[in-house]
């Protein structure tokens, strides 16, 4: 089955593989690890793309072992995968022309908290929750909140964002400096803890989000907010998709200072309903969280309250109770898992997109309205605050023309988000999955991108296959 952005002319470097191998187990022994089940599970986990497994994976433990990794594999000329904890959606993993998986996952150190400058220093292994579990006591936490229990090596690779994106902002904004390993293995420091910086190109920015097609990150250097002295969140549901876009654009457009806004359509909250046993409204909804001072999310909630009045809203009910909160959060970000509930003979395929916000309405809409009229099953959930949503089409894998029913309308909508002023992907990433959609996205810049990629990987080794097609013949 041909899938879009999947190269199908594949070369391998069988030679060079296993002695890479070889050379890998002789240096790191157990640590290199060669079994077909580890092998699967690091070529993918949540993609509905077929599984290329890599030919190996290793554990490194510090930056001058993957330095030392990199090095053997360029001299070989064999493909390096870098992996962090498996969330990725877009075949971000997979090794299409084998290779070795470096697995990051143990360098997991906090290596600095610098509370009064409000920054850290972390390994590539550290998970979000991890540390925002050691931040506790210091009145800092790290905003950025895909969900996932991701690495932040693979947030800052794959550009992250989530459900406070809207207040918080993303990787982009989160990362002041970035140590990368290049193709060559050397090491590069891309930045520094100084907030602002107009010293040279902006080296930072460009490997985040380059999904290790141009490096690999083993150390990050991480802006810290300040925990809200207050927090309130609610739920607010309404008769229509399109009374809810129009709610979140007019606060938006407002400057209510919102600090997570989800869309949850009404399949969605059906599925959330039965997977974490609420009993939310199965109607079109909104779950929103507010932050500040005791008397300013108080306001916030207020005014937004009218706004949601205006735009025929149903209920509106709000709360400062953690847990109440923390039992909403977790349900919506156990959504991927319920709407698998749905259908769980299918097998789910999750894409994303963004628009503007005053395009919001529309694109979502239209939407919908495709999901019914072709007969899908597409739950839609949306960190709608800054114009981007998901939508989750669970697809008989089995059924040619049901794979074709759903090829077909995840190319409509990503061609439906960029002629709306909007992108392909908002945080999913290219990886495989989105390749196709850069050319019309970007246009000629899709050269430049294949042009950095050849200067500085000019043996197509990081991460090939992804984001830009390369000849590595």
């Amino acid at each position: 089955m041909s899938l879009p952005g999947m190269q199908l002319e594949l070369t391998r470097n069988e030679e060079g593989i296993s002695k890479t191998i070889a050379l890998l187990t002789e240096r790191f022994g157990e640590r290199c690890q060669t079994s077909m089940s580890l092998r699967e599970q690091h070529g993918h986990t949540t993609s509905w793309l077929s599984n290329q497994p890599p030919d190996a994976v290793v554990f490194a433990q510090s930056t001058e072992e993957v330095c030392e990794i990199v090095k053997l594999c360029a001299r070989l000329r064999v493909p390096l995968i870098p992996f962090g904890s498996g969330s990725s959606l877009e075949g971000h993993l997979n090794a299409p022309y084998g290779g070795i998986s470096l697995d990051l996952s143990q360098m997991n150190q906090i290596v600095a908290i610098h509370a009064e400058d409000l920054d850290c220093v972390v390994q590539p292994g550290v998970t979000r929750k991890q540390l925002n579990a050691y931040l506790r006591d210091t009145g800092l936490f790290f905003p950025i909140d895909p969900g996932a229990d991701a690495t932040i090596g693979g947030m800052a690779a794959t550009r992250a964002s989530g459900t406070n994106a809207v207040l918080y902002g993303t990787m982009k904004d989160m990362v002041l400096a970035l140590s990368v390993v290049m193709p060559d293995g050397s090491l590069v420091k891309t930045g520094s803890r100084a907030k602002k910086s107009s010293a040279g190109y902006d080296l930072t920015r460009l490997m985040v989000g380059s999904e290790g097609t141009l490096g690999i990150i083993t150390e990050i250097t991480l802006k810290l907010k300040g925990i809200p002295e207050a927090i309130s969140g609610g739920i607010a549901s309404f008769d229509s998709i399109s009374d809810c876009c129009n709610t979140v654009i007019e606060a938006v457009q407002y400057g209510i200072p919102i600090a997570r806004i989800e869309l949850l359509d009404a399949l969605t909250v059906q599925s959330v309903n039965a997977y974490s046993q609420l009993c939310l409204p199965e109607s079109p909804l909104l779950l929103v969280e507010f932050h500040g001072s005791e008397a300013s999310v108080r306001e916030q909630a207020e005014r937004f309250g009218e706004i949601a009045a205006e735009n025929s809203l149903k209920k509106f009910e709000w709360t400062t109770d953690p847990e109440e909160r923390s039992r909403l959060w977790a349900a919506r970000h156990d959504a991927y898992w319920a709407g698998l509930g749905l259908a769980p003979e299918r097998t789910g395929l999750s894409t994303d997109v963004c628009v503007p916000i005053s395009r919001l309405a529309d694109c979502v809409t239209a939407t919908h309205e495709d999901i019914e009229k072709n007969g899908l099953i597409g739950p839609l959930v949306g960190h709608v605050g800054d114009g981007n949503f998901h939508v989750l089409v669970l697809t008989d894998m089995s059924d040619a023309a049901d794979i074709a029913k759903t090829e077909a309308f995840v190319e409509r909508l990503n061609y439906r988000a960029i002629e709306m002023g909007g992108t392909c992907t908002g945080e999913h990433g290219v990886g495989q999955g989105k390749m196709k959609y850069l050319p019309t996205e970007h246009g000629a810049g899709v050269d430049v991108m294949a042009a950095i990629k050849r200067s500085l990987d000019p043996l197509n080794i990081m991460n090939p296959g992804k984001i830009i097609a390369l000849d590595t013949k």
